[in-house]
């Protein structure tokens, strides 16, 4: 951290984190609009022994989620969908095994009950292959029809939480066929645009640019995620960006250029209690279990990320990592550490999910 910037509170505590730990990434603190903390570790490409920075670009798995919804939101607020009409409208004969009565509010809280192509349930290690077709052809919301069909119904709409990302690759199949655009096309204009994001786009992994982070599966090795991985992230995951924009991303939501601000008290309404994370969940949105801070994350072969933002004191804590398990044991530090300057309990990290 450079001297002239101020001190934050729990910076020993993630200083120690990182050096207990094969943490390999950047972790930042922002209030407002001044940085107070910054580390990084470990190496952005370590064949060519490029080290990670605090600009480099690193994938954010399910941190994604949010842009999916918000591009939901956007058109929701324009007219062009329903949150509450039936998702068969968008998906006519396609996908037969969702029920009919599954809405896009009910995707967007994960509350659809649709089978999952990607099953939480199931113990994971970073090293599966856990896509049944060629990862390669998987480059839009269309392509993963394969990937959903098949997977029947397996609990009523709205009778609980199940993390889902099945759905939200309709959600992006939706947004497809509502605009006319590619997914990754809409979410620029809708999401990106506004909020001022520079630094943020659905990177392909076989074709990274120099200021990507690879994605490693493990904390030491060459291994990368290349192919455990769709090509090009979807609407469940995928995106790439910096500390930097995930600060103003935050900051752009909550001053309401994005979507409007009763849009935004809506998404982060607790819609569900989500006890094996220790997380409450709204709509594209993780919320704290007790206080007012949201929080996107994502775990996933070769990324394990979090950035939480306070909207009181106009806090991000962000921890971008690129191995698959290496930044949990500085999540949990960061969010200790947040937890301690607002003076409520840290919620309870579960870092055994891939895909999350």
């Amino acid at each position: 951290m450079n001297g002239d910037r101020p001190t934050w509170a729990g910076a020993s505590a993630i200083d120690a984190a990182i050096r207990g730990s094969h943490f390999s990434g950047a972790v930042t603190v922002d209030v407002a609009g001044a940085r107070v903390f910054e580390a990084v570790a470990g190496d952005a490409n370590r064949a060519y022994g490029v080290a990670n920075t605090v600009g480099t670009s690193f994938a954010v798995a399910s941190g994604s989620k949010a842009f999916t919804a918000l591009a939901v939101m956007r058109l929701a607020e324009a007219g062009l969908v329903e949150l509450d009409a039936p998702v068969r409208d968008w998906l006519g004969d396609e996908l037969p095994l969702i029920a009919d009565g599954v809405t896009l509010r009910h995707l967007l809280g994960h509350r659809s009950g649709i089978g999952d192509y990607l099953d939480e349930s199931e113990d994971l290690a970073a090293s599966d292959y856990v896509l049944d077709v060629p990862v390669h052809t998987l480059t839009t919301a269309e392509a993963f029809l394969p990937v959903l069909a098949g997977r029947p119904q397996l609990a009523e709409p709205d009778t609980g939480f199940a993390y889902s990302n099945s759905g939200f690759v309709i959600l992006a199949l939706v947004i497809e066929r509502a605009t006319g655009e590619a997914f990754h096309d809409a979410v620029q204009r809708l999401v990106f645009d506004p909020a001022g994001l520079r630094d943020t786009a659905y990177l392909r992994l076989d074709e990274l640019p120099s200021h990507a982070a690879v994605g490693y599966l493990f904390d030491h090795g060459d291994r990368a995620n290349t192919l455990h991985l769709p090509v090009r992230g979807n609407g469940d995951g995928g995106a790439f960006t910096t500390a930097a924009e995930l600060h103003r991303f935050w900051t752009a939501l909550f001053e309401g250029r994005i979507v409007s601000a009763a849009a935004v008290e809506e998404m982060t309404t607790p819609r569900s209690e989500v006890p094996e994370e220790g997380l409450r969940y709204g709509l594209g949105f993780w919320l704290h279990p007790s206080g007012d801070a949201v929080l996107i994350e994502g775990a996933d072969a070769g990324v394990s990320f979090r950035s939480t933002h306070d909207p009181a004191t106009r806090t991000t804590v962000s921890v971008l990592g690129n191995t698959s398990d290496g930044a949990w044991p500085v999540i949990g530090a960061a969010a200790e550490a947040l937890d301690a300057a607002a003076g409520r309990s840290a919620p309870v990290q579960d870092d055994t999910a891939i895909g999350a």
